[in-house]
Order: structure tokens, then sequence, then C-alpha cells
């Protein structure tokens, strides 16, 4: 029931009803109707009006009441549906006027909800298909949707409706172009090469809404564009150059752009492709240069020596979004191609100055605990976060630096012994996080299990190649997104891929523990032993690395 308001509102309204000289006035009158026709009370007075509109004989009246009978239902959803109305509304689908048979869908959906909306059978859907021309835009597409839900009865009637949808699937209207591609591919869901077909068709299309006027029109075109590169790799790579990025778009625009730029990657375009993204890498938007700078990183599985020459580059600016994400992109990029962890490593030198940002310095403390044995300043760099450590406030920072430290111990004893034992002691003496002081507990006890025992659990693998490069991946089954075609489903997608930038350490991505492992059997070396405060952890080291207990 709608809110009227006051009870002073609800006397007015009354006194207005009931007022000869408001009901003289067609206009007054009907303007203190309209704030009451949504009552329940007054349906049995709409009911008559709206059963003669149906019928009568201009179809600005039809289309009206079609819609009032929708509005209807809405007011009283739990009513009993009228069987007589819902048979008018069929009938009125072969009405010759096409806002009338459009409305008469929307009305049936509505009203028949419950019962999973309009029943399509053949001669439904052939009659729409046949008149579908005569619809606007939107008509169109309501028509076009509804249709999903009907089946050929046979390959030769399949292919006389594609037949028909043709000329849509082309359509300068990109809302119409997208409904009709979305109808063939559920038609099609069997018939792989056709699907195919159909989307070279569409190609152009797509392009021409990448530029339009609409900026929400080309964003939704290069989310729907991506879609399609999943199964036809090579659709767009003639067109590359339309996704270059202009000035002056919008920062979501120009990082939707360089991920389809990324897929259209090839051997003859890529020098001109990472010349293009380079100069994205210092746009005044740090979004954007950091998504330019990812999308090289992602370029660099597969031509990892031009893409490292100008990573290294970026660090030469000194800024800190620029380093904080090529180093970010260095450590997936290692992570992928273990071939390039030589000229990694010589570009981290000096970098910590540079590093502000959480991220940033989580994926640099990585590189050291992985690789300090090739970073001449590893443990100097180090040392640095640990006298530093009482006034950080990342709990991802302290974990990873946790681990860099045991790392870094595993191969540099003599210049990490130390600084190891003042972070454990800190950690498990001072700090008040839970995780952090449970985790250096952890690191505690395995030290107590031995050398051997912890350079299983930290020493694991460096990278992870069997991600794969980014250059001829094979095709996905078409099958796998159809589904979210023509839907929201592809800009939320969108919203820029997970980067790095939104974990920690890349082996927590792929790492999936074998079932049944228990924690407490790999650790069962020595029982839990309780720590006094006064108990010192520099004393656990002694010699090259050797390991006594407190």
């Amino acid at each position: 029931m709608p809110y009227l308001g006051s009870e002073d509102t609800v006397r007015e309204l009354r006194r207005a009803l009931s007022n000869p000289n408001v009901q003289s006035d067609q206009l007054r009158y009907r303007n203190t109707v309209l704030r009451v026709l949504r009552l329940p009370s007054l349906v049995e007075y709409v009911e008559q009006p709206l059963t003669a509109g149906l019928r009568d004989r201009a179809a600005c009246v039809r289309r009206v009441a079609v819609l009032g009978w929708a509005k209807l239902h809405n007011v009283q959803p739990d009513s009993e549906i009228d069987g007589a109305v819902v048979n008018e509304l069929y009938s009125l689908l072969r009405d010759p006027d096409p806002v009338v048979m459009v409305n008469c869908l929307r009305a049936l959906e509505e009203i028949l909800k419950e019962e999973g909306g309009v029943a399509i059978n053949k001669p439904i859907s052939h009659h729409l298909l046949n008149r579908m021309k005569e619809c606007d835009v939107w008509g169109q597409c309501d028509i076009l949707r509804i249709l999903q839900r009907y089946r050929p009865q046979s390959e030769d009637e399949l292919f006389d409706i594609l037949s028909l949808l043709d000329t849509s699937l082309v359509s300068p209207h990109p809302p119409v172009m997208a409904a009709t591609l979305s109808l063939f591919l559920s038609l099609c869901s069997v018939l792989p090469a056709v699907s195919l077909a159909a989307l070279e068709r569409v190609h152009g299309p797509l392009l021409a809404a990448c530029g339009s006027t609409s900026r929400e029109m080309r964003f939704t075109a290069l989310c729907h564009i991506q879609l399609l590169l999943r199964s036809l790799p090579g659709l767009m790579g003639a067109h590359y150059k339309r996704f270059f990025c202009g000035y002056a778009e919008p920062a979501y625009i120009k990082q939707r752009k360089m991920q389809v730029l990324v897929e259209l990657v090839n051997d003859e375009n890529v020098a001109m492709l990472l010349d293009e993204l380079k100069g994205y890498c210092t746009d005044v938007n740090t979004d954007t240069a950091q998504a330019a700078i990812s999308a090289i990183g992602r370029i660099g599985r597969s031509y990892s020596d031009k893409c490292l020459e100008i990573l290294t580059g970026l660090l030469g600016l000194k800024q800190e979004h620029i380093t904080s994400a090529v180093v970010q992109t260095m450590r997936d990029l290692v992570w992928v191609c273990p071939q390039c962890n030589d000229t990694v490593c010589l570009a981290l030198e000096g970098c910590e100055e540079t590093l502000q940002d959480s991220q940033g310095r989580q994926a640099l403390l990585w590189l050291l605990g992985v690789y300090g044995e090739r970073v001449s300043s590893a443990p100097y760099t180090l040392e640095g976060f640990i006298d530093r450590v009482r006034s950080e406030a990342s709990l991802g920072v302290k974990m990873e630096l946790l681990t860099a430290t045991m790392r870094l111990f595993l191969c540099r004893p003599a210049e990490t012994q130390d600084m190891l034992g003042r972070l454990l002691h800190y950690c498990i003496e001072e700090e008040s996080n839970m995780c952090i002081r449970d985790q250096a507990l952890l690191y505690y006890r395995l030290l107590h299990c031995g050398i051997d025992e912890t350079r299983k659990v930290l020493q694991g693998r460096r990278s992870d190649p069997s991600l794969g490069v980014l250059i001829g991946r094979s095709a996905e089954p078409i099958s796998q997104w159809a589904h979210s075609f023509n839907t929201l489903e592809p800009l939320r997608e969108g919203a820029i891929e997970t980067e790095s930038a939104s974990r920690g350490s890349p082996e927590h991505v792929t790492f999936n523990p074998k079932p049944n492992t228990n924690l407490t059997d790999t650790l069962s070396c020595s029982p839990t032993e309780k720590l006094s405060s006064g108990q010192s952890f520099m004393t656990i080291f002694s010699g090259e690395g050797q390991i006594q207990r407190a």
C-alpha cells in the first residue's frame, strides 16, 4: 500500500476527491486520483475500464491498458490470475500495432512470473520473429530475450530461425546485435562451427561500438570483446590500433583497453604494443600507470627480454607508484618465467629507498627471501625493515618479513643470524597481533627440528612455469562463457583483473595442500616449548647455521 503521508494529508485527499470544483477540472481531478490509484481498495473500480481499454480502437489506449494490467498485478501480486485477461493478452500478441504486441509480452512476463513467464511455442515464436523489424530497439531486445526459451523442433526449423536473425546479427544498434548473438549462441550450443561463424560476423559492430560517443557503450563493448577473444584469440588482431588509449578517455576504459591489447599481442605487433604501453606507464592517473606496467608484465611471459628492458628502465624514474608496480610485476614475472631472475635480481638494488606502499614492500621482501643469495644487499635491506618493525603498520609486510628473513638465513646464515633472532624475539614477545605471533612461533619451533626440516618447508619451488605463456594459448569452448554474454557478468569480471597487488606471495595462489596432511605430524620433533619473557632468541644459533635448543 502506498504511503500517503499524515492523517491530515489523507483528509485533504478525501476533501479534494469530493470537491465539485476539483471534479469539474479534469487535470486537477486526474492528479488527485493518481495519488491513490495504487490503493488495493480501488482495484475493483479499475478492472472494468482496463478490460474495455484492451478492445479500444485507438492503439495508444490499448498500449496503456495492457501495461495497466501489469501494474494492477503489482498492486495485488497474491491475487488470483484472471484467465480471461491472460487469454486476451495472448490474443493481442497479434495486434497490428507493434508497441501493443511488445507491451503484451512485457505484461504477460510480469503477470505469469511465478509460472515462468510467457509460454513460447512455434506459432508465437515465428510470429514474433517475422514482426520483430517493426519494433523499436528495446522491443526487439525484449523479443530476442524471450525467444531464448524456445527450442526448434528440427534442424530445418533452426536454420530458418537463424536466417531470420541474420540481419539483426549485424544491426547498427549494439543492444540488438548483442541480444541476437546471445540468442544465436543459445540456439547453436550443439553447433560450434555456426557459433564461431556468428562471432566472426559481429566483430564489425563491436568495433563500431568501441568508438561510440557513449563511454558506457564503449566500456560494455570492450568487456564483451574480451569474452569473444577467449574463443577466437585472433579475432581483433588486425585492428589492434583501435584499442590504443585516447588522452581524454576515463581511466576505466583505458585499463580495459590495455587488457584487450595484451590479448592481441603477436610477433608482428609486439614492438609497437610495448612502445604504446610504455607511454601509458607515466600517465597522470596512478591506477592507469600501474595497469600499464602490469600489462607489460603479462606480455613478458612470452617476450621477457623486451619487457624486462622496459621495466628496468622505469625503475630509474624513482617514482613511488611506478617502482611499486614494477617490483610487483617483476615478482609475478619470475614466478612464471624463472629465466628472468638474474635480470630481476640486478634491478632490485636500491628499490627499497623508493617503496612506500605495503604491496610493493611485500613484493620486494618476497624476492629478497627467494633470491636473496643473488642480491648482494639483501641482508642489509632486511635489517632496515627489521629495525623499523615496531613502527610497521602493515600485517602483510610483517608476515612477509618473517618468511623472507627465515629464507635468507638458510642461504646466508652468518649475515642473517643476529637479525633473525631479534625479529623472532620481537614477534613472539612484543607483537600484539596473534597471526604474526603464531607464525613466529611456528618458525621458532621449526628451527628446533633442524635445518633440513626447515628447508623442506621454506625452500619450496621458486616458480610455476605450468601457468604457461600468454601467446599460443588454446581457445576456450564458447559454452564456457556463452551464458554470461549480454549480461552484467562481463562488466563485473572486468573490474581490473586481480593483480599481484591484491595478494602477498605468489605461491599462495597455486598452493594446494595434500589431503589429510597433519601439521602436527610434520613438526612433532619436540614438545611445545614454553618461552620465558627473559629468554634471548640470539642463543638459538651457533656456528654456521647450526641450531641449538635455547
